[in-house]
């Protein structure tokens, strides 16, 4: 092996200092462990609930449905708690909980316990990622923020990848048993990752609210009707900083929401349309996802520096919007070609989405933090959050009744929906910039 050049960093040199930060170095600790389990219940769920606990079909939906559902309220709830207590324990206290409730699982047998459980999880891992992010936006500064999302992503996809070959393991054995050892495992995993995240540093927590202080009269006694009113006006002052009273933001988590929905086309829309409207095998659904999890991997980090820039974040979103258009298009040529030519044109597809999907996180990371409002990080972070679970839940019903449902026209529907969103997301950056620009000047 030739020698390195001098003053270039070596391969583990550059990954050790892009986790140099204790605060992120802890939480990619506990990601990676934690999402080794994610990774297990992921591949072993739906099949679980079937041959296992024996519900059919539309029973499984609706418990997907739910636990969904619970996620919508609980990335709100996590992100308003934050704001106002410790946001650490809060993280630790959500995983415990997310962690016990995988393992009961193993006790499912009917579908009333499968979607109780299943809404315990939902809610609690949603409130675990809104907590997440609030930790994120007060541990990190600028393009810190953007960059440890870029790293915690990455490092989740490893985690996942790996999580899903375990669970493989049970889908081969095919036994109940199998399947409940894996859940079980997957569980304790979950509370493995604790250990890490009982080491998080106090700054990750928001600062205590100060209650407006007693007003006193000459003589020095309190003036309860004064003090009353400055309470009043402490609390008119601290909901001011709402994310419900911020429209710029709410139409971020709008917009950001509806482009959200490209992963449904790679969960739902992708799968089927190779499998009914292709000659490519079934087998290339499953190459096209180990495909995304490498890009993802290897470009999200770099392609995600220096998006904490309005403008950059904008710049980014812009070639997002036109690289998924580009990708539902390129998807529906797949159609009626030799298997050959489905595969090759699927795989460019693939990887047009993938970098698609790279640089709209990116660009979302970068907006969601600098377009907050630091006094309430946790609630802005659980709003933003919220976008994204509500365009989860959309997602199955718009790529059905697009692409689908109606072929090549719905694919250039689902094409004009990304673009548009896409492309409102770099509008909205690019105003706040100037807005910006023209306030510091």
């Amino acid at each position: 092996m030739a020698p390195e050049t001098p003053g270039t960093p070596s391969l583990f040199a550059r990954l050790a200092a892009s986790v140099s930060d204790p605060v992120l170095r802890i939480l990619v600790g506990a990601t990676l462990i934690s999402r080794v389990g994610r990774g297990i219940f992921l591949t072993v769920t739906v099949l679980y609930f079937t041959f296992i606990v024996g519900l059919a079909p539309h029973e499984v939906a609706i418990v997907l449905a739910a636990a969904s559902a619970a996620g919508v309220v609980a990335s709100l709830a996590g992100g308003w708690l934050a704001d106002r207590f410790s946001a650490k324990r809060l993280l630790i206290v959500f995983t415990a909980i997310e962690g016990v409730a995988l393992i009961t699982y193993v006790f499912a047998g009917d579908f009333v316990t499968a979607l109780v459980i299943a809404v315990v999880c939902g809610f609690f891992e949603q409130a675990a990622n809104s907590t997440r992010s609030a930790i994120i936006a007060r541990g990190f500064e600028g393009e810190g923020r953007v960059h440890a999302r870029a790293v915690l992503r990455a490092v989740t996809n490893v985690a996942i990848a790996a999580g899903s070959g375990l669970g493989a393991l049970a889908l081969a054995l095919g036994t109940a048993e199998a399947y409940r050892t894996l859940i079980a495992g997957a569980g304790a995993l979950y509370l493995l990752g604790l250990i890490q995240l009982v080491r998080l540093p106090s700054r990750v927590d928001a600062q205590s609210r100060t209650a407006a202080a007693p007003v006193t009269t000459a003589t020095g006694s309190v003036d309860a009707a004064a003090s009353a009113e400055a309470a009043v006006a402490e609390r008119r002052a601290w909901r001011r900083h709402s994310p419900w009273r911020d429209p710029r933001y709410l139409v971020l988590t709008a917009l950001s929401a509806v482009f959200g929905m490209q992963f449904g086309v790679a969960e739902l829309g992708v799968p089927l349309w190779i499998a009914r409207e292709t000659a490519a095998p079934e087998a290339v659904v499953a190459a096209l996802l180990i495909l995304n999890t490498v890009i993802v991997v290897i470009f999200q980090v770099p392609l995600s520096r220096g998006t904490h820039d309005l403008r950059a974040a904008a710049r980014v979103s812009g070639i997002a919007a036109w690289l998924m258009a580009a990708a539902c298009l390129v998807y529906a040529s797949a159609a009626g070609l030799p298997v050959g030519f489905a595969i090759a044109v699927l795989v460019v597809a693939a990887i047009t989405h993938a970098f698609a999907e790279v640089l709209s996180q990116a660009g979302g990371w970068g907006l969601s933090f600098e377009l907050a409002d630091p006094a309430r990080a946790g609630s802005y972070q659980g709003v933003f959050g919220m976008g994204y679970t509500v365009g989860a839940l959309a997602a199955p019903l718009v790529v059905n009744a697009t692409a689908i449902s109606h072929g090549f026209s719905g694919w250039v529907a689902l094409a004009a929906i990304f673009l548009a969103s896409g492309l409102g997301i770099r509008w909205l950056a690019r105003r706040a910039a100037r807005t910006a620009e023209a306030a510091s000047a």
